[in-house]
């Protein structure tokens, strides 16, 4: 079995900065891409950031130059440096992995989310 744990979340105002983590834990031979989604009340979930194995990024363009996604792999964890954050961004973020386990199976997990508000 696998699980994706993130902490991080909370209140900031706007301007202010957060930084989220996602450890993924369990019967894990390797993991491709990472990434960051997010959920606000009443929209559709909505990718943020996405890291491949091999380090290349993409962002939504609404947060590029804000954010900011890496990785740890000997820790298997990603995070998301949230710079500069606007009202807009309030939402739940959402880790999701693509893992494949010791069985040799790969699936996409998430993780169950942590909410970010940021007030104005």
């Amino acid at each position: 079995q696998v699980q994706l744990v993130e902490s991080g979340g909370g209140l900031v105002q706007a301007g202010g900065s957060l930084r989220l983590s996602c450890a993924a834990s369990g019967s894990i031979f390797s993991i491709n891409t990472m990434g960051w989604y997010r959920q606000a009340p009443g929209k559709q979930r909505e990718l943020v950031a996405t890291i491949t194995s091999g380090g290349n990024i993409n962002y939504a363009d609404s947060v590029k130059g804000r954010f900011t996604i890496s990785r740890d792999n000997a820790k298997n964890t990603v995070f998301l440096q949230m710079n500069s954050l606007k009202p807009e961004d309030t939402a739940v973020y959402y880790c999701k992995s693509i893992i494949t386990t010791t069985a040799r199976i790969t699936l996409q997990y998430w993780g169950q989310g942590t909410q970010v508000t940021v007030s104005s």
